[in-house]
């Protein structure tokens, strides 16, 4: 069967439709990694946006649910240039029937190379992938929010409070394979029940979307993080910034891929690093919220990691977990929880 892509700004790209739904809309970006399409697929991060792959095969070693960041497929929807039939095996499935199984729109045979020029040109846009019969008539975007109810991982002695704006398993992993008992709770959750959890530090997960729409929570962010050691992933970097009266914008197309450089500041050391995220933080307001510049991208010099000279708070933008990319960040969570035992141990003594 025949189907289309249909930008806002009226552009159509024809393809191959693969999938039992006939109809899907989001935002469209594009992931410009080679692996990794299992993580990409299930990344709380991609949630409500359909996922240009560049790579021109996807698909060719099929899906395993051991490499699933949620509990789901939480991309609106996919493209491909081409899709590979994966035959069922050893406990792996194919992309299509995954999608299949969670009716999430799906084209092949696409023109990705233009499509891609498109959204560089003209930015990531509202679209809607649909089959000829079914005309779009609103590329309205859907607006989501976290669900997580509390939940608890590992048994360490240190206790990190994880506050969920749509986080990935392998930060929860990374975080448990370093010794750390990990709660998950609510992003509005209030401090009071949070308090009652005994925490040695905080992380602030990463997620999709605007962090302005958590604005009603920056007072009481910025209290917990003027408190404890916190660490700040993606979103949770931007939000930390927010809550500290920095400002945010969004990116024409965003950072999207495994292959991103940034540079460290403090050490003049490049890095490859994997992201995905539409808005940055703004260097010009930071003049104020006692934040200095910890990383920096090398490709357009946007604010890629922050630390604060008073408080114990520190922010990347990319992900230090590597799920997919590179393994060269992995430092950063050990240099946090060193941090967070560290107090500890400065509290038990105090």
């Amino acid at each position: 069967m025949k189907g289309c892509i249909t930008l806002s700004n009226g552009h159509t790209f024809d393809g191959d439709w693969i999938s039992d739904n006939q109809y899907g809309s989001g935002e469209v970006v594009f992931y410009t990694g080679m692996t990794g399409y299992e993580q990409v697929l299930t990344d709380p991060s991609y949630q409500g946006q359909i996922v240009v792959f560049s790579y021109p095969f996807i698909g060719n070693y099929g899906f395993d649910n051991k490499s699933m960041e949620s509990a789901k497929i939480q991309v609106a929807g996919v493209v491909m240039a081409e899709c590979f039939e994966f035959a069922a095996k050893d406990n792996r499935q194919s992309i299509v029937d995954l999608l299949n199984a969670y009716q999430i729109p799906a084209l092949t045979n696409v023109d990705t190379r233009s499509l891609i020029q498109q959204i560089r040109i003209k930015g990531s846009l509202p679209a809607v992938m649909h089959v000829p019969s079914i005309i779009p008539d609103s590329f309205q975007l859907e607006e989501y929010w976290p669900t997580t109810s509390m939940k608890k991982k590992g048994s360490g002695d240190t206790h990190i409070v994880l506050i969920d704006f749509g986080y990935k398993k392998s930060i929860v992993d990374a975080l448990v394979n370093e010794g750390c008992r990990v709660t998950i709770v609510p992003f509005d959750q209030d401090i009071a029940n949070i308090e009652k959890l005994n925490p040695d530090g905080f992380l602030f997960s990463n997620g999709s979307g605007d962090p302005m729409r958590f604005s009603a929570y920056f007072h009481r962010y910025k209290n917990l993080a003027m408190r404890y050691p916190t660490l700040g992933i993606c979103l949770g970097h931007q939000i930390l910034a927010l809550a500290f009266g920095g400002e945010t914008r969004k990116l024409k197309f965003g950072h999207r891929g495994a292959n991103q450089p940034v540079m460290n500041l403090k050490t003049g050391k490049v890095s490859m690093s994997s992201q995905n995220h539409s808005y940055v933080v703004q260097k010009e307001s930071l003049a104020e919220t006692g934040f200095n510049i910890w990383f920096e991208n090398v490709n357009d010099g946007s604010v890629e990691g922050l630390w604060h000279h008073s408080f114990d708070v520190a922010s990347v933008q990319f992900h230090p977990e590597a799920a997919p990319g590179p393994n060269e960040h992995k430092e950063i969570f050990q240099n946090f929880i060193k941090s967070v035992q560290h107090t500890e141990k400065v509290r038990s003594y105090a």
